[in-house]
């Protein structure tokens, strides 16, 4: 029996997307949105009773088979599949850190001209984290340190991770008691693969132990130091205006899309595209000049420091390049979609390749080099001027949102208390006064068996009316950013009562953008600031919080939901199917087994509804065990420029009536 093919309506909640699907069928030109439709996701494999770990299988546990042929049991095969997904996505995020050190090592030493160090504070910041001295040294002496501390940190051959300091005291005790503090970023991703090989770990329960661990060598470990690098050599986030939806490509432009996850080439091709000569080449193309727009999380790092418009997420790359107006996407490493290829094929588009980790059949490929950066960045965009005069037929959807980004820790910290009083402290009032509920962190992913963007756009409008502030990155970001929730106007409009007041008051957002995937250690910075601050216990277990990846689909997704539940966090994976269904051990040792042992819990849940349910309960279970006031969003709403603005929008009789009376 055919499987049922969905209407770009059922395929996808962005009007931009919709549109361009239905140019898809249109041309005929093939999708991920149309190949999930033609193939069925394996029943077996997606509860994880498949193991293909040595050459007697794979061997499937179904039916009566409950024992793989070497005598692997249900709960060994599902743990070992879990822990190997963990174990992926944490070298991903952390090789993505080695790369940064590796780069700002070079621009310390001279030898990458083109990079500078842009944040002089933050590297000194990280300096003292990292134990380097800072004190009467050049910048670049001390940058150079840095570096080689953050390298030495995957191959640590004494103590645990430096970055492990970070976290609440109450908090590295649970670690060391659970023996899963990290010792190296590079010793936890290979002893997980060693463990998983067949004739080894046969525990379901040791091995989620070291699932733990691994993922937090990449929480506070590769991914918080990618962060921190990224912000020494490109800046640290602030607050910017820009838009974001594919019709931010403009139809008289040379348009390049950047994807990927690393902002090295990315940083440099924003730089080339204001090279006067460039601009004059793409003149005498017929091109009015270059329009640069991002997809994925490169697309977040230059958004929220540079400005660039979005173009979209995960799902919408093959999008970006059916509008017919995309001369070259470029591309580095993470969420590259093979099928860009044949698409790019049938246009006129230049798909180029840039990582040494990353080729593509078919894709030309230009590799980065650090140390002339600029010049192949350069190379690029003469490739992609090139293009131009090839167009033909041009289709833009006209969608798109405004955007305010650029929420870092340290501009949080700003916001809430200015420059010499920053702190915390507002943020953790709001919420033990009630204004603000609590806090949901939406993170990442977007997948093609579900209803695009759907999950991500209903859980924020839900949590904003129930005043839960929101804070998100990677492509679930992307999502609110292309609704127009990101924007302190919003608040007016979609906020609570107690969550406008505090957004009116600060002038923020009641989403807020705090980055790529990988800056999902700007939000455990944010969680162990608040339980440091105090009035919300002396643990991150102890705030009212919860994280989810609403749509999830990655491996980086199953790294980054447990480092949270490891770091004590209410985790929910949303959207697809449990991974790790087949084994009711595992279920339940990754939720109630983990939060006796971290505080912190992963379930995964299909319906947006329980996810809703369940996230306001956990919320309000910690606001009572903090001894907080229940939540009532009646004492709130009373003040601010929303109540003069609904008064000012109030006809003048009616008001008058309201002060004196009916005469």
């Amino acid at each position: 029996m055919a499987k049922k093919r969905r209407s770009p309506q059922e395929a996808s909640r962005d009007p931009a997307a919709i549109a361009l699907l239905e140019r898809a069928e249109q041309i005929g030109a093939a999708t991920c949105f149309s190949r999930a439709d033609q193939i069925a996701p394996c029943p077996i494999g997606a509860q994880g009773l498949c193991c293909r770990h040595c050459a007697m299988g794979p061997c499937r546990l179904v039916g009566e088979v409950d024992r793989g042929i070497c005598g692997a049991s249900i709960d060994t095969v599902v743990a070992r599949n879990f822990a190997r997904g963990v174990a992926a996505g944490a070298a991903s995020h952390s090789d993505h850190a080695r790369d940064l050190a590796y780069t700002l090592l070079a621009a310390a030493e001279g030898h990458a001209p083109d990079y500078k160090i842009r944040d002089q504070y933050k590297l000194f910041e990280t300096a003292r984290w990292l134990g380097v001295r800072v004190a009467d040294r050049p910048v670049e002496e001390i940058a150079r340190e840095v570096a080689l501390a953050a390298l030495g940190e995957f191959g640590r051959i004494h103590g645990e991770l430096a970055y492990l300091k970070r976290a609440p005291a109450k908090r590295q005790k649970i670690w060391h008691d659970q023996r899963i503090a990290p010792r190296a970023i590079d010793r936890e991703v290979v002893d997980m693969l060693h463990r998983t090989h067949a004739g080894n770990d046969q525990d379901a329960e040791h091995l989620l132990d070291q699932a733990m661990r691994c993922a937090l060598a990449d929480g506070w470990g590769g991914s918080m130091l990618a962060t921190d690098l990224t912000d020494i050599l490109f800046g640290t986030p602030a607050p910017v205006r820009t838009e974001a939806n594919l019709g931010v490509l403009q139809p008289d432009m040379v348009n390049v899309i950047i994807h990927g996850h690393e902002p090295t080439l990315s940083e440099m091709i924003v730089a080339a595209a204001q090279d006067p000569e460039l601009l004059a080449y793409a003149q005498s193309k017929g091109a009015k000049g270059i329009n640069l727009a991002g997809i994925c999380c490169t697309a977040n790092e230059v958004l929220m420091r540079e400005g660039i418009p979005l173009a979209g997420n995960f799902l919408q790359q093959e999008l970006a390049i059916l509008t017919g107006a995309v001369e070259a996407m470029v591309v580095d490493v993470q969420c590259i979609m093979e099928g860009l290829v044949p698409l790019a094929q049938q246009f006129h588009t230049a798909l180029i390749t840039t990582s040494p980790k990353v080729r593509v059949a078919g894709a030309l490929h230009m590799e980065l080099d650090e140390h002339r950066a600029l010049e192949v960045a350069r190379q690029i965009l003469r490739t992609a001027i090139d293009r131009f005069p090839q167009r033909r037929e041009v289709f833009i959807p006209d969608v798109r949102s405004p955007v305010v980004p650029g929420f870092s820790h340290e501009y949080i910290d700003y916001s809430l208390g200015g420059l010499y009083r920053g702190s915390f402290r507002p943020l953790n009032d709001a919420i033990m006064a009630g204004r603000i509920r609590g806090v949901v962190a939406d993170i990442g992913c977007n997948n093609a068996r579900l209803c695009h963007d759907e999950n991500h756009y209903y859980l924020v409008a839900e949590f904003l009316k129930n005043d839960v502030l929101v804070v998100q990155t990677g492509c679930g970001a992307i999502a609110s950013a292309k609704r127009g929730y990101m924007t302190p106007e919003a608040a007016l409009e979609l906020a609570g009562p107690g969550l406008r007041e505090v957004c009116e008051a600060v002038g923020i957002p009641p989403v807020l953008h705090m980055g790529s995937c990988v800056d999902n250690s700007r939000i455990l910075t944010v969680l162990s600031q608040m339980a440091t601050e105090t009035g919300l216990g002396e643990d991150i277990a102890d705030i009212p919080a919860v994280g989810m990846a609403s749509e999830w689909m990655s491996e980086k997704a199953l790294a980054i939901g447990t480092y949270c539940a490891a770091s004590g966090v209410y985790v929910i994976m949303g959207g697809v199917r449990n991974p790790v269904s087949g084994s009711q051990r595992v279920t339940e040792l990754i939720s109630d087994g983990w939060e006796k042992k971290v505080g912190g819990r992963l379930e995964f849940l299909e319906d947006p509804q329980e996810i809703l349910r369940r996230t306001l309960a956990h919320i309000d279970r910690k606001r009572a065990a903090l001894g907080l006031e229940p939540y009532n969003p009646a004492r709130w709403g009373k003040s601010g420029d929303w109540v003069i603005g609904q008064l000012l929008a109030t006809p003048l009789e009616e008001r008058l009536e309201a002060v004196y009376g009916r005469r």
